[in-house]
């Protein structure tokens, strides 16, 4: 029997992306409520326990709510906010974390799909650390940047509107000052840190890509103290991945700049390695659609996983 999906929340940003990537595939059969009865929680509880697999694309109290209806053992959540990504009773939907993690997504009635900057900080740290390259307990300080479609529909509409008196007109602008951005505790859970690392987010005027970075003094390693070293172990970790790859040394030598957009419309991530031996310094770059892999992609991979199905269909 073809399986059936609901997407609770279809009409967002991420919600319409999955739509897309799933319209017109044969092996399920996309469902949805009636627009008048969104808000209602019986025909909501309905159809949420009539699909093999829900996808939620809510703020975190709607999706809390949102898997409270859920009754049905069966039915799998997938859940895009971040209301479980740190939740010891959800995979975490990064299957390309370690060696079983594509086994615990595929084996999973919950799934909490990563956050579009975690996905970058945690391809970045999670091999490092796993290899004993980088000390678990090293203090350290991503910094990035993302197009404004990450930051839902207000934000689009506020770098889109072309006469606002706002911020429209700058190239980018910083945010979450506080330190406090709402990834941090998922990057140092599934990234393997013991220490709260420093996320400073920024947002460019572009609708979507992103650059997630690490900075790092390659005396402050344990093992592998060169770029060498890392990038082999990037290499190794992500080896025969399809949707996940390291640029060779001699790549990111012939490169002067780096395209945030430069993966757009894709479900891939490729991390790279800069820096000089030299200098005994590094600065380690993730390049990813905060719209594909950084959301809609995941969602796309970790439900074609839980339902047993091609794992890049529909990417």
């Amino acid at each position: 029997m073809t399986p059936k999906v609901f997407i609770d929340g279809e009409v967002g940003t991420t919600g319409l992306q999955i739509r897309e990537r799933l319209v017109g595939r044969t092996d399920l059969q996309l469902i949805s409520i009636d627009p008048d009865k969104r808000k209602d929680p019986v025909a909501r509880a309905e159809m949420l326990n009539s699909a093999d697999a829900v996808i939620l694309c809510l703020p975190d109290e709607a999706s809390r709510e949102a898997v409270g209806l859920v009754t049905n053992p069966d039915t799998v959540v997938i859940d895009a906010s971040t209301a479980y990504r740190t939740d010891p009773d959800w995979a975490f939907g990064f299957p390309e974390l370690d060696k079983a993690q594509r086994a615990k997504v595929a084996a999973s009635k919950r799934i909490s799909n990563p956050g579009c900057y975690s996905t970058g900080a945690i391809a970045l740290t999670r091999p490092l650390v796993s290899a004993g390259i980088l000390p678990p307990e090293l203090p350290l300080s991503f910094n990035a940047v993302s197009g404004y479609t990450g930051g839902g529909k207000a934000m689009i509409a506020e770098f889109e509107d072309e006469t606002a008196a706002n911020f429209t007109r700058v190239p980018y602008r910083i945010y979450a000052m506080g330190l406090s951005h709402k990834h941090v505790p998922e990057i140092q859970k599934h990234g393997g840190l013991l220490t709260r690392p420093i996320f400073t987010p920024a947002v460019g005027r572009y609708a979507q890509g992103m650059l997630v970075e690490l900075p790092l003094h390659l005396a402050t390693l344990n093992e592998g103290r060169s770029l060498g070293e890392i990038q082999a172990a990037y290499a190794a970790h992500y080896k025969d991945e399809q949707f996940v790859e390291a640029a060779s040394l001699d790549e990111c030598k012939g490169l002067t700049t780096l395209d945030p957009e430069g993966l757009n419309g894709t479900n891939r991530l490729k991390l790279f390695v800069f820096g000089s031996d030299n200098s005994g310094q590094a600065r380690l770059v993730a390049l990813l659609d905060n719209l594909g892999k950084g959301a809609s992609g995941a969602a796309v991979q970790n439900l074609n996983l839980a339902l047993g199905l091609e794992e890049a269909a529909g990417l």
